[in-house]
């Protein structure tokens, strides 16, 4: 079986892990890395034995060049997934897909024009606690959802904001906590429980108010379709990264996913019945250990036509929207309708 050729738009720490996982697929290998600045696109290039680029658009047109990943700050997502689509690739984003609703709309359209796939990085999805959470929601097994929470209390501190301009900033960014760091824990709650008809929330900058422009704690109640009811917390203003914690009280269970682990409580009982913690990755702890199954699921369905776990920019968009819903209740006081 031919393989897809591959580039990676970006140098940055979270291309390891697409790197790593390309250079490891059965459907996959790594034709080129991109990066503006050279001695980074050099030094991948050497590690993996590829290509190297400082000019996107080099890269994009490059014959050998079957799939673009994208692994570059915000406010190039959009702009660069368009561009390779019309060049006739598919395109994986890191997430977020894009920073607002209208920017989705435009690589939606380019997507359907191109006839091209389009995936997006919300990787925690194929994590085994999160599968099993969702098997469990979805089956019925645990009752009818009432309610999730998400917790996320994280640590940011000034030299992370400086270290990179497009950070801290709404142009580049598209937020602070909300669109960055927590961004995984919403969309997982809108998918285990099914999706968000509005939302009542908050937003302020506790810490850094002199460096970002961006809010660094956040807040929601968010009220789903299916009558269900969550509640969301999220800040970079603690003083390490803990786990993040998703618990989902249901009518004869709950199920609570903490560091690594989901637990059920029933009966008076508690059991852990799913581990993600099985298998080092040596990246980053708060990027889970599913990018290599999010990957190969994603070229798999390039090569069946549809036939992979692939998440669309559409179901992406979803955690976009709630964001926007947050942001917009938290200026009127208002609770949104999305």
């Amino acid at each position: 079986m031919n393989k897809l050729g591959t580039t990676i738009i970006g140098c940055g720490s979270i291309h390891r892990v697409h790197a790593d996982a390309i250079v490891n697929s059965d459907f996959g290998h790594l034709v080129s890395v991109v990066d503006i600045h050279k001695h980074k696109a050099q030094a991948s290039a050497q590690e993996y034995h590829c290509r190297w680029y400082t000019d996107y658009n080099e890269a994009i047109h490059d014959d050998a060049v079957d799939v673009v990943h994208i692994c570059t700050p915000h406010y190039l997502h959009s702009e660069m997934a368009i561009k390779a689509l019309k060049a006739g690739k598919h395109v994986l984003v890191e997430k977020p897909v894009v920073r607002h609703i209208d920017e989705a709309q435009l690589v939606i359209r380019a997507r359907d024009e191109s006839g091209r796939c389009v995936g997006v990085c919300f990787q925690n999805r194929f994590n085994q606690t999160s599968k099993k959470a969702k098997e469990m929601i979805d089956s019925g097994a645990v009752g009818a959802v009432k309610g999730i929470k998400g917790i996320v209390t994280w640590y940011r501190n000034e030299a992370y904001y400086t270290s990179s301009e497009w950070r801290g900033r709404f142009a580049t960014e598209g937020g602070g906590v909300l669109i960055n760091q927590s961004i995984h824990t919403i969309d997982l709650m809108q998918w285990l429980v099914g999706g968000v008809e509005a939302v009542k929330g908050g937003v302020s900058t506790q810490l850094l108010g002199k460096v970002i422009e961006v809010e660094d704690t956040a807040y929601a109640t968010l009220f789903f379709r299916n009558g269900a009811r969550g509640i969301f917390f999220a800040t970079n203003c603690y003083t390490t990264n803990s786990p993040v914690e998703i618990e989902v009280d249901c009518e004869k269970a709950k199920l609570r996913i903490y560091d690594g682990k989901l637990y059920i409580e029933q009966d008076g009982n508690c059991s852990c019945i799913a581990d993600d913690n099985s298998k080092e990755t040596g990246y980053k702890s708060y990027w889970g250990n599913s990018h290599v199954v999010l990957i190969e699921n994603f070229y798999r369905g390039i090569l069946s036509r549809g036939s992979g776990s692939i998440i669309s920019v559409e179901e992406a968009v979803e955690s976009v929207r709630i964001i926007d819903g947050i942001y917009k209740s938290a200026s009127t006081g208002n609770i949104i309708y999305i």
